[in-house]
C-alpha cells in the first residue's frame, strides 16, 4: 500500500516486514527501487508506474540480493537494471530463486510474472560513482555489512537517500556479511549528509523519515547495538537487552542469534 505520496515520490509499503518499494519520477526518468513483495502489491507498483512513465525510460535499483528485494523483477522487464557488481557476480543467485518459490509455495501465491534473477545493465564498482539522466543525478555508496552486494544511492534533485537494509526503525542490525563492514557502511552517514541536501531517508524496512536528527539517531543506535553486542559476546555477557526496545523480537530474536554467532567466529578469527 501507499505510505508516502508526493508529485514526485512514492513509497509502498508491503503488510509483510514493513518492506519498502519505492518510485520516483524525474522529468528524465522513472526510477524504481526493490519492487515486492506479495503480488498484488507488486501489480499495484507496476500500475503506478505505467500511470507516471509517459515515454520515459526506466531504472531499476536493486539495493542488494535479498530474495524480499529482488523478486519483483519479473514485472519490470523492460528497465534499466542497477545494482552492484557484487550482486552480478553472485554465484548463488539459484538459491536465491529457491528462496522466493518457497515463500511462494508455502502461501500458496501466484504471480502473474517469472521469477528470475535480475541481470545487471549498469554494474556499481567504485564508492561515489555517479549516474547522469538528463537533470537527475544518481550517486551511490557502496554498503556491505548486511550482505556483500549492498549500495545506497542518493537521488538528485529530489533529495531521496535510498538505505537498504540499514537505518532502519523497525530492525536492529541485521549481520549477514561482517560486522566490521556493517560500522563502515553506517559511518558514511555523516559523509552523506555533509554531501547531498538529503530531504528523505527510506530504508528497507519500516518508515521514511525527513528529519535529520532521526537519520543519526538511526545510525547510533545501529553502532550502539554492534558494539555492545560484540563486547558482550567477547566477555560471555547477557546480550538479549540489546533487542528489548524493538516491537517484533520475538520474530527477530533468531536474527539476533544468528548476529552472535558471526560475532563469535569474527573474534575467534581475530584470536587466532
Amino acid at each position: 500500500m501507499i505510505k508516502y505520496q508526493t508529485n514526485h515520490v512514492t513509497i509502498f509499503q508491503s503488510v509483510l516486514f514493513k518492506t519498502t518499494s519505492l518510485v520516483i519520477r524525474t522529468e528524465d526518468c522513472i526510477i524504481v527501487v526493490d519492487p515486492t513483495l506479495l503480488p498484488e502489491e507488486v501489480v499495484e507498483i507496476r500500475q503506478h508506474v505505467d500511470r507516471w512513465k509517459e515515454d520515459k525510460p526506466i531504472y531499476l535499483i536493486f539495493t542488494h540480493s535479498d530474495w524480499d528485494h529482488i523478486l519483483g523483477y519479473g514485472a519490470f522487464q523492460d528497465s534499466i537494471i542497477i545494482a552492484s557488481e557484487a550482486f552480478n557476480k553472485r554465484e548463488d543467485t539459484e538459491e536465491i530463486l529457491n528462496q522466493i518459490q518457497q515463500f511462494d509455495d508455502q502461501y500458496y501465491l501466484d504471480r502473474n510474472y517469472p521469477i528470475l534473477y535480475p541481470p545487471v545493465d549498469i554494474p556499481i564498482t567504485e564508492d561515489g560513482q555517479e549516474l547522469e539522466i538528463g537533470k537527475t543525478k544518481l550517486t551511490f555508496y557502496k554498503a556491505e555489512g548486511h550482505t556483500n552486494d549492498g549500495i545506497f544511492v542518493v537521488v538528485e534533485p529530489v533529495g531521496v537517500w535510498v538505505a537498504g537494509d540499514y537505518l532502519s526503525d523497525v530492525e536492529f542490525p541485521f549481520i549477514y556479511d561482517s560486522s566490521e563492514k556493517y560500522e563502515q557502511t553506517i559511518a558514511k552517514t555523516d559523509k552523506i549528509l555533509g554531501s547531498h541536501d538529503i530531504k528523505l531517508l527510506v530504508p528497507g524496512h519500516g518508515t521514511a523519515t525527513d528529519i535529520k536528527e532521526e537519520i543519526i539517531f538511526r545510525k547510533v543506535l545501529s553502532y550502539r547495538y554492534i558494539q555492545e553486542l560484540r563486547n558482550a559476546v567477547s566477555d560471555n555477557l547477557d546480550h538479549q537487552f540489546l533487542i528489548q526496545g524493538y516491537k517484533y523480537r520475538q520474530d527477530q530474536i533468531n536474527s539476533h542469534n544468528e548476529n552472535v554467532t558471526l560475532i563469535k567466529k569474527e573474534l575467534e578469527i581475530k584470536k587466532n
